[in-house]
């Protein structure tokens, strides 16, 4: 599988962060880290759709993403249309890298998601120390026991932890982990197919006071329509944005087509 792929290079990559940089000296740049705190939470519950404007390089399913407008331009864009930020730290498979989370962080005073397998507590400091606001437990690569450890971990570290379910079983472990932020990741990435039914699916497991984020998928005005269906808080949205010249555009549009829907219905 695809997903037990990236965690295998996932686990050759720590050593080499480790080598450059200590877990005891990481330890010690996050618990001294005093830049920005925006609330992640809190800006995925305001009224209407909240939007994740996602910046990634590339993904296993699309290679390369050819990027028609720059970083700067780009993050230009996501504050002044989206709510909060996703930045895509892993190298091998999405070519992503901390030091892209850090110019963002440079340039955005919105809460910033980190985005990577999050497997070992070095990444957690570490996404406090590059000024990440939250983190992405992957229900799908973590057992219940990393779940809490690193759920409780995150909090200590003032990180919001949005966790990604993908089927029935792991959005019911969740939950009972305590998620207040749960995700659906409609793309499975076992074989990175994508199902917006999927939302639709685990929606009624969520109950109404946890932030539901629907994730992949959202390319056009027609899964925007079906999505405010599902009791969906956020969307999370990479490719459309990162392949769109004018990503701030569009973020608005779809913010219209959701509020537009939701008084039809």
């Amino acid at each position: 599988m695809i997903l037990d792929k990236i965690v295998e290079d996932k686990k050759i990559r720590l050593p080499q962060h480790k080598a450059n940089i200590s877990f005891a000296e990481m330890r010690k740049l996050a618990e001294s880290y005093d830049g920005p705190a925006p609330d992640f939470r809190a800006a995925l519950q305001k009224p209407g759709i909240s939007i994740i404007g996602e910046f990634k390089k590339a993904s296993p399913s699309l290679g390369n993403i050819k990027s028609k407008i720059d970083l700067t331009d780009r993050i230009d864009e996501y504050n002044a249309s989206v709510d909060c930020i996703s930045c895509l730290t892993e190298e091998d498979h999405f070519l992503g890298n901390v030091d892209f989370l850090k110019q963002i962080r440079a340039i955005s005073p919105l809460p910033i998601l980190r985005k990577d397998f999050m497997i070992d507590e070095y990444q957690f400091y570490e996404a406090r120390a590059i000024g990440a606001n939250a983190i992405l437990l992957i229900t799908g690569i973590l057992d219940d026991v990393q779940l809490k450890d690193f759920y409780q971990l995150s909090a200590e570290l003032g990180l919001a932890a949005l966790f990604e379910a993908h089927d029935e079983e792991q959005m019911d472990r969740a939950l009972r982990c305590g998620a207040q932020i749960v995700g659906v990741n409609n793309r499975d990435l076992r074989d990175f197919t994508i199902h917006l039914e999927t939302t639709k699916l685990l929606s009624k497991m969520v109950p109404d006071d946890r932030v539901f984020v629907a994730e992949s998928g959202i390319v056009e005005d027609a899964d925007v329509e079906f999505l405010a269906e599902c009791r969906v808080d956020t969307f999370l949205i990479g490719r459309a944005f990162m392949e769109s010249e004018n990503p701030k555009a569009l973020a608005q549009h779809w913010k219209e087509v959701y509020r537009r829907k939701k008084a039809s219905l």
